[in-house]
């Protein structure tokens, strides 16, 4: 039985979808403006794989994930750089869609845009001044928010003291300070459509509530978006959602915790956040995104570079033991016959794995628990892999497959350590970047060239080995060292560290990997 925590109730409740085996599925997207932040990159993340799980379940999911792309920032943004504003609006929707696919984020279903939604957004603020919930003032209109019984009730505010929150504005044309605009009149030079009320453009609010029903209904399963989304955005949403159509607008309200630098929030107005593109420039994309799934989605995450590289770590853990096991299983069949208790103990941890990880998911989408769970798993895998019968007892391979297959199958979920290892830790490719001091550059392809090696100079500037040169590398301190020529094959080694490249001696040979 699966379970959510429904932010509207404030406890964890049965998750039964509004029509069986179909669930709707809307998370508030991002204002295209500037490149997104490590903090966006959550939500999205998180919000990915519940809808993965989604499926794995089941469950046919609609997902829509809008972008916000006329807005007060975008405005000032086009001006201070003295462009349109639907340049700046379309640059960073790409470099959004970018910024996801790097992180393994499957695209939505839909993603509409508040500027493709104008006539459904006119339709619905006509709908609500005709029912009295809200009023026209000088080309503006405003949502009457004491008009609405039960506004606040998501994030349990009292009415009597809210104050105004971001992005409601303070005008002297409202009632009321805590009315919030559906429709802006426009000032000279700002983008604008007609309207019953004159030119002017959406109010942030009513973006998504017109974008969700027009793809998912007046009513659907599933909102989600960050916690600081809780108040003003996603409560002037319930109001003027059921306002306008007299229904209940979602089921359940799902909200990520924050990205905290220095226990503090990470945001653009503090001036502490760190773009997608920049972790990205620093940290592979799957360490980025170990780290995000490794704290429960409503609990705050707190980043560091020292959280990346113990992610990056955790995954070398990983793809040194599929490595391995790949390597164990290579050339081995099906063992069939008695089942040895070395074989039976592993199908028991493996079971239990399976169990944890149903357990894990179906409580609130526990990633935390489950990575948890799967890096157990790696523990007693790598224990398996030293038992001396792996060579003759057939029925212990067939359990090490089929702990490899339910790992694989459950990783796939979080779309997580899919990738070939050889490819992770750098052999995968046919040529590798050197990274060193340009002092040391020289020094370097002399020496490379006394082993028969190059040193190439690549397009963008830097330098760069073969795959093929590194590998002869290995192979001259292998003979190196079997003539008991200690210092030439130290000279490979350290060379090769030079260079950024990490040699691991093991039983079966050496291999290499780049050093992070």
């Amino acid at each position: 039985m699966l379970n959510v925590y429904n932010t509207l109730s404030g406890k964890k409740e049965e998750f039964v979808p509004l029509k069986d085996g179909e669930v709707g599925m809307y998370a508030c997207g991002v204002t295209v403006y500037d490149h997104s932040h490590l903090g966006h990159a959550r939500g999205a993340v998180v919000f990915d794989v519940i809808r993965r799980y989604l499926m794995h379940k089941g469950y046919r999911v609609k997902y829509v994930r809008n972008f916000t792309d006329v807005d007060d920032k975008i405005i000032k943004r086009a001006a201070e750089l003295g462009v349109g504003w639907k340049d700046i609006a379309e640059k960073y929707t790409l470099e959004y869609i970018k910024d996801m696919d790097a992180l393994g984020v499957d695209r939505p279903d839909v993603e509409p845009k508040a500027t493709d939604h104008i006539g459904e957004i006119i339709e619905i603020v006509k709908r609500l001044v005709e029912r009295g919930y809200a009023y026209a003032s000088g080309g503006d209109v405003f949502f009457s928010v004491r008009k609405f019984e039960g506004y606040g009730k998501l994030s349990k505010k009292p009415i009597d003291e809210m104050e105004s929150g971001a992005r409601v504005d303070v005008n002297e044309q409202k009632k009321d300070p805590l009315d919030f605009a559906l429709w802006k009149a426009s000032k000279p030079g700002e983008p604008s459509w007609g309207s019953p009320w004159g030119p002017g453009r959406p109010g942030w609010h009513i973006e998504c509530s017109a974008m969700s029903a027009k793809h998912l209904g007046d009513t659907f399963d599933i909102h989600c978006g960050g916690m600081d989304l809780q108040f003003p955005h996603h409560e002037n949403e319930i109001a003027q959602s059921e306002a306008a159509s007299g229904r209940m607008f979602v089921k359940y309200w799902m909200h990520n915790g924050f990205v905290n630098v220095n226990k503090e929030k990470m945001s653009k107005s503090l001036g502490n956040f760190f773009t997608i593109k920049e972790i990205l420039a620093a940290y592979e994309p799957e360490a980025i995104r170990l780290f995000l799934l490794s704290t429960h989605y409503r609990h705050p995450i707190d980043f560091s570079g020292q959280s990346l590289r113990d992610a990056k770590a955790a995954l070398d853990r990983y793809y040194t033991m599929k490595e391995a096991l790949d390597g164990a299983l290579m050339g081995y069949k099906a063992g069939g016959g008695q089942v040895s208790d070395a074989a039976r103990a592993l199908d028991e941890k493996t079971s239990e794995f399976n169990a944890r990880f149903y357990e894990a998911m179906d409580d609130d989408f526990n990633t935390s628990a489950v990575i948890g769970a799967i890096f157990e798993m790696v523990r007693e895998i790598n224990r398996t892999l030293t038992e001396p019968a792996l060579k003759t007892d057939g029925s212990l391979v067939d359990a090490l497959y089929n702990a490899r297959e339910q790992m694989d199958g459950k990783a796939g979920i979080l779309n997580l350590f899919g990738t070939d290892p050889a490819v992770w830790f750098g052999r995968g490719t046919d040529t590798v970047e050197v990274v060193c001091k340009v002092d040391e550059l020289q020094t370097m392809k002399e020496s490379l060239a006394g082993f028969g090696a190059v040193l190439r100079e690549t397009g963008d500037g830097g330098h760069a080995i073969s795959a093929k040169d590194i590998e002869a590398l290995i192979d001259a301190r292998k003979t190196a060292r079997s003539e008991k020529d200690w210092a030439r094959a130290d000279k490979v080694r350290d060379l090769l560290a030079l260079a950024g490249i990490e040699l691991l001696d093991g039983a079966e040979g050496t291999k290499w990997q780049k050093k992070v």
